[in-house]
């Protein structure tokens, strides 16, 4: 019996604590975000003469395919990702060159005033060049180890890399993107070793050229002077430029402690802006209050904490560095839109992950959340019988 019987080996992951509680708060900020979306845009659906589910029926789909990319990064190794850091980011830097150039009709073109989509707004890459960003960093991170404690040939070719992303960004133009681009890097160079006086050296070189090209636009000049002026807070003298600041403290205002109800909100009805997009955080202060802020609040908070101790207790540095780089991004960018609709920060344009509609944004957050869920999981080999053995085959 014992020779006949051929054991078999096959191999599984089996999720910590943390990545189970990852998986389930992901699961409600998703569920939340479709029901918020669907509050926020179906007046503006309907005022474009569409059905009013049009917008959280497109998202609908760019959650299934968001399931699917979760499902596959959390079943493959995350060590993968490091093979195919430097062909991901030479397709970002190809797309991302490809958007900006004009004349190519139907492939690439202007949307409000930025050249940041592709066939017509389905694909952004700035969003595939972000994740590059969180692959491509650690594994040279990884390759270069003590290295990157010199300048020179440590931390050159991340300054070059990384550079001209930015500068891609920035030709959109999307001066948002282009200092996430930059944010990333440096958080993830200074986790992986990085000299704090470089960080120093580089910032005082990159300040001065940033606020120099942030000053010769207009817009974002305007935007800033408001911000610093308080000008959202001040009714008697509203400058056009605060109008949706304005409108989004206003939201957030008029819904107390417990929120005027589900589906209730007035700003959405065309005084606020994008109010599905760039300010969904206000549309969850007037219609859920204090308490759906704070709640929302809570739950990337609880979202960053899982995500930093699974970079913790991660199985290769590699692995660490990225869940560090996959927690950060997307808790950062969440703080930041809520930051924004408080009118505690300047309007930037960055989307609330797993809430506002764009469905380039929900599939890569969703499959990097399933990458952290892979780096929380660890391997086990599961026992068999081989099923061709006869004497197992058939039933006793």
């Amino acid at each position: 019996m014992t020779d006949a019987v051929i054991s078999a080996t096959r191999e599984r992951w089996r999720m910590s604590i943390e990545a189970r509680a990852l998986l389930l708060v992901t699961a409600v900020l998703v569920a939340f975000g479709l029901a918020v979306l669907y509050s926020a845009s179906a007046i503006v659906a309907i005022n474009e003469g569409k059905p009013g589910h049009h917008y959280v029926l497109r998202q609908a789909t760019g959650v299934l395919a968001g399931v699917f990319a979760f499902a596959f990064a959390a079943k493959i190794d995350a060590e993968i990702w490091r093979r195919l850091a430097w062909p991901i980011m030479g397709l970002s830097i190809f797309l991302m060159l490809v958007i900006i150039i004009p004349g190519i009709p139907g492939f690439s073109g202007e949307i409000y005033g930025s050249r940041r989509y592709l066939f017509g707004g389905s694909i952004q890459p700035s969003e595939l060049a972000k994740f590059a960003v969180l692959i491509w960093t650690p594994m040279l991170l990884v390759k270069k180890g003590d290295a990157v404690r010199r300048l020179g040939k440590g931390l050159l070719p991340f300054i070059v890399v990384i550079g001209t992303l930015s500068l891609l960004a920035i030709l959109e133009p999307d001066y948002s993107v282009a200092m996430m681009f930059c944010l990333l890097m440096a958080v993830l160079l200074f986790v992986g070793g990085a000299r704090v006086a470089h960080f120093v050296f580089l910032g005082a070189l990159a300040v001065p050229l940033m606020v120099q090209q942030l000053s010769q636009k207009e817009y974002i000049r305007e935007r800033v002077r408001s911000f610093l002026a308080n000008e959202a807070s001040d009714t008697t003298r509203k400058a056009p430029t605060a109008d949706q600041q304005y409108q989004s403290l206003v939201a957030v205002g008029s819904g107390g402690a417990v929120g005027v109800g589900f589906g209730q909100g007035n700003q959405q009805r065309g005084w606020l802006p994008l109010a599905y997009n760039d300010f969904v955080g206000s549309v969850v202060g007037e219609e859920f209050g204090f308490i759906g802020m704070a709640g929302l609040t809570i739950a990337f908070a609880l979202y960053g904490w899982l995500g930093f101790r699974i970079a913790r207790n991660a199985r290769s540095p590699f692995c660490s560095l990225l869940a560090v780089g996959l927690t950060f991004a997307t808790v950062l960018t969440a703080f930041i839109h809520i930051g924004v609709v408080i009118d505690l920060l300047p309007n930037t344009g960055l989307t609330l992950p797993f809430v506002s509609y764009g469905r380039s944004n929900l599939l890569l957050t969703l499959g990097m959340t399933g990458i952290l869920v892979n780096i929380g999981s660890e391997k086990e080999r599961v026992y068999g019988v081989a099923a061709t053995d006869p004497l197992v085959a058939r039933p006793a």
